[in-house]
């Protein structure tokens, strides 16, 4: 994992304060990854009450682990409360409080879903994860525009003479069938219009399970399986085609440079040669314009 570091005169709202503070969050997110891990998952697998001892240790413990960590960000990152991420923080910590340790309290379904919140924040902190949901929202958003306006015009086009779309709920069902490619068959337009309102979103399903596909895959290498979590600064991490690329410009600006450095010395004795007179022997009995000597 990568931090960041402010440069001079910037002030970015979750950079790190300087370089000391990038140097620990680099250690301390290493140290950090189980911990937060373990914190996230083990409340959903042991309900925390306050009926067992056992359940209040992992709800108490692990929340303690999420403030702790939000706590650090806050100290070593600048203005991280005015970030996204440290808003979610903030209110992952407040959401899933040992609340249930006061007198009354029970921990509901609502409390066990909040709890789901911890994950969020976990799969928000990874790279991977963030790179999926920036390609997968504006797919998921053309996505559904183009169910609810196929929905929408196979209603208008069907319910007088199909009694499979009464309403515009059996439109909007029928069209996010069609888009998943399911094909139940319960719904089927009859007339031109919803045929080709149904093509559209056929089409539109197919592109999306494709891009969906690629992305899952992208996903799942783009880690390589060295930390599950990263720095919530977005510094991303060198990757190592990026290092290796890197490596080979300075290689290659290094040998260009001494051999720029050989051709010039070879000029110059080129030119000092060429420079120099080249001495002449006396010729016997005959000076340099051809007359004989006395």
């Amino acid at each position: 994992m990568a931090v960041d570091v402010v440069s001079d005169g910037e002030h970015r709202p979750g950079q790190p304060r300087s370089e000391r503070d990038a140097a620990f969050l680099k250690r301390y997110d290493t140290w950090m990854q189980v911990p937060i891990i373990v914190s996230a998952v083990l409340p959903l697998v042991i309900v925390p009450t306050n009926d067992g001892w056992v359940g209040a240790v992992v709800g108490v413990v692990t929340w303690l682990v999420f403030l702790v960590d939000y706590v650090v960000h806050v100290r070593h990152l600048v203005r991280y409360r005015r970030t996204r991420l440290g808003r979610f923080d903030l209110f992952v910590v407040v959401a899933t409080a040992p609340w249930f340790l006061f007198p009354g309290a029970r921990a509901g379904q609502f409390v066990v879903l909040l709890r789901l919140a911890r994950l969020a924040r976990l799969v928000m902190a990874t790279r991977g994860a963030r790179r999926l949901f920036e390609r997968l929202g504006r797919v998921a958003a053309v996505a559904g525009g183009v169910v609810v306006v196929g929905s929408l015009v196979a209603y208008h086009a069907e319910h007088p003479t199909n009694p499979g779309f009464a309403t515009i709920g059996d439109a909007l069902w029928w069209g996010i069938v069609t888009l998943t490619t399911v094909g139940y068959g319960d719904i089927v337009p009859k007339t031109a219009t919803g045929r080709w309102a149904a093509v559209m979103i056929m089409v539109t399903g197919v592109a999306v399970l494709g891009l969906l596909a690629g992305s899952l895959a992208s996903f799942f290498r783009l880690d390589n399986g060295k930390s599950a979590t990263e720095s919530p600064t977005g510094g991303e991490p060198s990757d190592s085609p990026a290092t290796s690329g890197e490596d080979a410009l300075r290689a290659l600006t290094a040998e260009v440079s001494a051999l720029r450095r050989q051709v010039e010395a070879l000029t110059a004795q080129v030119t000092g040669a060429s420079s120099t007179p080249v001495p002449q022997e006396p010729t016997t009995g005959q000076d340099t314009s051809g007359e004989p000597t006395s």
